[in-house]
């Protein structure tokens, strides 16, 4: 094999830039010789940009990759990485499949690598999967809270035939207790068994709801303990046509996502609270294993405390709740509104920035008298 040179790159055949496939070739000391059009996007980063830099610090960030290519070298075998998590530039990461060829018979070549992004496809089934979960718990949950709603009537019923037969105003003190703590439990289950309303769909411009929930928030902002006043930061398109989905729904679920971050900031005494509301539009994107060509897409990201890794895979669950005085019905609720939208809610936290992301199909008409709500 001819002397390694990383001055001379290796002449890019056109064949490769084709391919989905990310391809990088190095030298023996890790000097990239080749990335085609794939590489580039995969890495986020020019070839020119990243022949300045070599590889090594890519390596020095994804220590499963560096070691797995360390015994590929050593072995002088192909080595294989399935899902594996890979950090790019500025703590970004991608879920790809990784094969690793030592050696492979290209002119100064001592390392060629093929990175296929199953990203996509690795969201849609864990998506599908906790879709498939939410829908199951839920159900249990509802069956519950229906079997429960009725002896808490006979419970009520019976506090107030007792209240009227006592004769002592002091004993009904205890009946009034019963008949107030039947009334929070009532209330408790009617929100257990999720909204019990269909949508009213109408053309609306998401801009409105997102200013009410700001002015709600604020003025809930002045009545809790924060370190510093909250801090809005506003970023909408103005160029996002109306959509056809009803406005009260959307407000509570936007308040909703809003409210967790607001309480969660005050409890963890969160430096410098901020609360950031965006919207965009995203192309070719899929909700439930169904494929849109537009989407609406709202963060609610906050500075506040991370999500606690245990409670990533229920956090839409009934119930669930990482906070000290949550029900753990905000979210689930949420979820629940978006899907009778067709749509759903999306979570990713990283350092200093925790956000949710309401999904819906942008729909500028009404749906079709065959589509239900989910």
């Amino acid at each position: 094999m001819s002397t390694p040179d990383a001055s001379q790159p290796l002449r890019p055949p056109r064949l490769a830039d084709a391919l989905n496939t990310a391809i990088v070739v190095l030298d023996a000391l890790d000097r990239p010789l080749y990335l085609n059009s794939a590489a580039e996007q995969f890495w986020d980063t020019s070839f020119k940009a990243i022949r300045k830099l070599g590889f090594r610090p890519f390596f020095n960030l994804n220590v499963e990759l560096a070691a797995t290519i360390a015994e590929a070298r050593a072995t002088q075998q192909v080595m294989t990485l399935r899902e594996l998590e890979i950090t790019i530039t500025h703590g970004q990461t991608r879920i790809a499949d990784c094969a690793i060829t030592p050696d492979p018979g290209i002119d100064s070549a001592a390392l060629l690598l093929e990175f296929t992004d199953i990203e996509r496809h690795v969201r849609i089934s864990r998506e599908a999967q906790s879709h498939a979960m939410q829908i199951s718990t839920r159900q249990l949950v509802r069956g519950l809270a229906h079997e429960l709603k009725n002896p808490l009537g006979g419970v009520q019923g019976a506090a107030q035939l007792l209240a009227r037969e006592l004769p002592d105003a002091a004993l009904r003190e205890y009946t009034e207790i019963i008949l107030a703590e039947t009334h929070r439990l009532k209330n408790l289950i009617d929100r257990m068994l999720g909204p019990n309303q269909r949508p009213q769909p109408a053309l609306i411009n998401i801009h409105d709801p997102l200013e009410q929930v700001r002015r709600l928030l604020s003025m809930e902002a002045e009545k809790i303990p924060l370190t510093a006043p909250l801090r809005w930061v506003l970023d909408f398109d103005p160029s996002l046509p109306e959509l056809w989905a009803d406005r009260d729904q959307l407000t509570q679920v936007l308040l909703n996502l809003s409210r967790n971050a607001l309480q969660a900031m005050s409890e963890h005494a969160t430096e410098s609270p901020m609360l950031r509301l965006k919207t965009r539009v995203l192309r070719q994107f899929t909700i439930h294993q169904t494929r849109h060509r537009l989407v609406l897409a709202v963060d609610v990201e906050n500075n506040g405390p991370p999500v606690p890794e245990t409670l990533l895979e229920t956090l839409f669950l009934p119930m669930v709740s990482g906070r000290a005085h949550g029900t753990g019905l905000g979210l689930s609720i949420a979820q629940t509104l978006a899907e009778q939208h067709h749509g759903m809610i999306e979570f990713r936290q990283a350092p200093g920035a925790v956000t949710f992301t309401l999904i819906l199909p942008l729909r500028t008409h009404a749906p079709a008298a065959t589509e239900s709500p989910r």
